[in-house]
């Protein structure tokens, strides 16, 4: 490790960069990266600041992906300044500290002088929000300018309770439905004159949720369908509405797909509810790193700096890894993630200064050995 990680992590955590504003964080990243010999691309799009870094133009080539967004302080209570970036008790506060300024700030951390095949940094300010004009637009830059990657290593706090003892490599997909029934509005003392849309909806959402989607995968656990909201916004107590709505959320695993299951929720409205309307966004389709070369030589960097056996995982929401996934084998791998989006969001500086070695230790072992430096 030829760096230390934390006055990057405290100059990141001090650019108050709530999505969408930047603050200046993505600017002290360039900073870091071009004195180590990147070439550094800032590309905007729509109102989103986004970078592409890269050093080198052979194989393999190892791409690190991460924001330096954050989600907002909240109310707290928090006992220091959220963008103050304070160290007490050999412990760093601030808002990104986990999620994911510290990362990034690790990686260029780890980054050695020289090293084999190519290095890159793809560093968003859009993953805490709508996600839209961030990572997928820069892969699509990319793509188009010959800097795909052979694998990428997403910096997300995965560590559930310490260092390296876990490896996201997949995540659940996401699908959001949104379901009007159309009845027919009349007196509730005369329903033979009427279509309760309400009576319809319940039985929609009963032949929805009775059976579970499945029993889970290999490495997925078991698909979820929830019921978000049912509305109908009827205040009188003797009419009945003419339409009711509903939203569901679906997670699902590698059994499925966005399209499998919008083919099944129109064929459930179709037998219950034949005037009806749905809406359908999915968010990303679940996806599945398997293991190989890739997802090995990630245990085996963390073997040899954490001295534990990371497990597999595909649990969690989404990331920005399910729009790489479309490109290269992609993989998650960062910091405990025990107080993201939390007040007195923190880290040990310890941990954070390990989490460098770990990088370090994944770039040798993606690049070569002469990557250590």
């Amino acid at each position: 490790m030829g760096r230390d990680p934390l006055p990057l992590a405290q100059a990141l955590i001090r650019c108050p960069s709530v999505t969408p504003a930047d603050a200046g964080a993505l600017d002290v990243v360039a900073a870091a990266l071009r004195p180590l010999g990147f070439s550094v691309h800032r590309l905007g799009f729509g109102t989103t600041p986004n970078l592409f870094a890269r050093r080198g133009d052979s194989g393999p080539h190892l791409c690190f992906a991460g924001h330096t967004d954050v989600v907002p302080p909240g109310a707290g209570p928090w006992t220091t300044d959220p963008f103050g970036a304070e160290v007490r008790d050999g412990v760093l506060f601030g808002r990104g500290a986990t999620d994911m300024k510290g990362g990034v700030a690790a990686f260029i951390a780890a980054i050695p002088e020289t090293c084999p095949g190519s290095l890159s940094l793809l560093i968003t300010g859009d993953e805490e929000g709508p996600a839209t004009d961030g990572t997928v637009k820069v892969l699509g830059w990319m793509a188009e300018h010959g800097h795909i990657p052979d694998m990428c290593l997403v910096g997300e706090p995965t560590s559930k309770v310490r260092l390296g003892d876990t490896i996201k490599v997949g995540r659940r997909g996401s699908l959001n439905a949104a379901i009007t029934i159309h009845g027919t509005q009349g007196h509730a003392a005369y329903p033979q004159k009427a279509d309760n849309p309400i009576h319809r909806m319940v039985r929609v959402l009963a032949a929805l949720t009775a059976e579970p989607l499945d029993a889970g995968s290999e490495f997925f656990e078991a698909s979820s369908l929830q019921v978000t909201s049912v509305d109908v916004g009827n205040a009188a107590t003797n009419v009945i509405p003419g339409s009711a709505t509903a939203r569901l959320n679906i997670r699902f695993n590698d059994l499925h797909s966005s399209d499998s299951l919008g083919a099944r929720l129109h064929a459930v409205l179709a037998e219950h509810a034949p005037r009806h309307e749905l809406s359908l966004n999915c968010s990303g389709e679940s996806f599945l790193t398997q293991p190989g070369p890739f997802v090995e030589a990630l245990r085996r960097a963390v073997r040899a700096t954490c001295a534990t056996e990371p497990a597999l995982d595909t649990g969690g929401g989404t990331s920005d890894a399910r729009f790489i996934a479309r490109y290269c084998p992609v993989a998650e791998l960062g910091a405990v993630g025990a107080t993201m989006h939390k007040a007195d969001e923190q880290t040990p500086v310890a941990e954070l200064r390990d989490l460098t070695r770990l990088y370090a230790a994944v770039i040798a072992e993606t690049l070569g050995q002469a990557a250590v430096g």
